[in-house]
């Protein structure tokens, strides 16, 4: 019997592992948590968005950069198969208000249970505490540490990589496989943080009393880029997050790459045009207060106060002026929050060091998947779903590969 070893117990991992003991593979996982799956489960606590409903084109979209290269791995594992996937084990899936694809219980804990259930039926081995130390001298053994300190190896035939990225350290993805594949000549693009927040320099006043406060259906866009996002944000004491921020990162990146900051436009009612708000301001009685009128044009105390807080206080009185501020109200990024408060993060193995199957081309008989590739993808169910198709697609490259090394001993 064929032998592999699927480092790292996360959605990637795991759905490799799984494919593996499907075709009779001998698998063993190594990760260094004492469990496997725990941002996954974390992931699932206030509810599992495990893909999404939308069509095939805007999915990829989503991709950024990377949607030629995940394209064909949606193909493989596409998110109909991945909602087939959760019905077998117990969880048939449906589709929320805004089209994300939840587990029937919700959360990832039952969905987790029986899929442990079904690969401990499959014979697939879990080793915990084991963390990976790189390849040994000479014989290129894959090397662990173990959680009690003691050195071990393992020589498997195949080995599959998914290790995560590095917002989660507390979880297991610290990054610190990047050294080790750097070591042996592969090109890692440096990882940096992704769906997470943006710092903003509010005054004093304003985080005092808005912190916390979300932003209610806004669209975000980055100035002079073409990239959007909408949703609801959340003012913090230091700046903004939430969807919407999310969906714009690799554009919020890039700007402050090049121009050391970056101007976020709050359009703070997207289904109305400049000339609709105007002509609502125009109808203001003489005895209305600024703030009473904007409260008419349906926004709130904290929306107002980020007018306000654009305007240095005062805030524009000709109808059309106030409804362009309405519509793009400027606000000056200074820095994303920092990569151990990111849900997510880009960059990763280069896409050069692997082929189609999603082997290391210096290093054959190993594969990659997860976010140990450079790509990223917004929250909504497209990061899972990228994690479990990468994770298909390794595992029938390894499987091809046992394949021809088999065919090749034969000889």
């Amino acid at each position: 019997m064929s032998t592999a070893a699927v480092i790292g117990g996360g959605p990637a991992g795991l759905i490799a592992a799984e494919t593996l003991a499907r075709a009779g593979v001998e698998v063993t996982v190594y990760d260094r948590m004492p469990s496997v799956g725990r941002r996954f489960l974390l992931a699932g606590h206030g509810g599992l968005n495990i893909t999404h409903s939308e069509d095939r084109d805007r999915m990829l979209a989503r991709y950024g950069r990377s949607a030629e290269r995940i394209a064909p791995m949606l193909d493989v594992f596409s998110p109909d198969d991945l909602r087939d996937w959760c019905a077998g084990l117990g969880e048939p899936t449906f589709v929320g208000s805004s089209g994300r694809v939840f587990p029937q219980a919700f959360r990832a804990t039952p969905l987790m249970r029986a899929w442990l259930a079904r690969l401990a039926e499959l014979g697939v081995r879990i080793e915990t505490r084991h963390r990976w130390a790189g390849w040994a001298e000479g014989t290129g053994a894959l090397r662990f540490t173990r959680g009690d300190g003691e050195a071990v190896e393992a020589t498997p035939e195949v080995a599959l990589f998914a290790l995560g990225g590095a917002s989660w350290p507390r979880l297991g993805a610290d990054g610190g496989w990047v050294e080790l594949f750097e070591e042996r000549g592969a090109a890692v693009t440096p990882l940096r943080a992704a769906n997470v927040g943006v710092q903003v320099a509010w005054t004093n006043v304003f985080a005092d009393r808005f912190a916390g406060t979300p932003l209610k259906n806004v669209g975000l866009t980055v100035l002079g880029r073409d990239q959007s996002g909408r949703g609801d944000a959340m003012l913090t004491r230091t700046g903004i997050e939430g969807g919407p921020v999310y969906a714009i990162g690799a554009a919020i990146r890039d700007a402050l790459d090049a121009d050391g900051e970056c101007v976020l436009h709050v359009d703070l009612r997207p289904d109305l045009t400049v000339d609709q708000l105007a002509e609502r301001l125009r109808r203001r009685r003489p005895k209305d207060s600024a703030s009473s009128t904007l409260r008419r044009l349906g926004l709130d105390p904290a929306a107002i106060g980020l007018l306000r807080e654009a305007a240095g206080g005062a805030l524009p009185t000709e109808p059309t002026a106030a409804a362009e501020l309405v519509k793009a109200v400027p606000v000056v990024v200074t820095a994303t929050m920092p990569i151990d408060r990111a849900i997510s993060t880009a960059g990763g193995l280069a896409w050069s060091e692997v082929d189609e199957s999603l082997m290391v081309r210096r290093l054959p008989g190993t594969f990659v998947a997860g976010e140990m590739l450079d790509w990223e993808a917004p929250t909504g169910g497209y990061l899972l779903q990228a994690s479990f198709s990468t994770g298909v697609v390794a595992a029938h490259g390894a499987l091809a590969w046992l394949r021809g090394e088999s065919a090749r001993r034969s000889r």
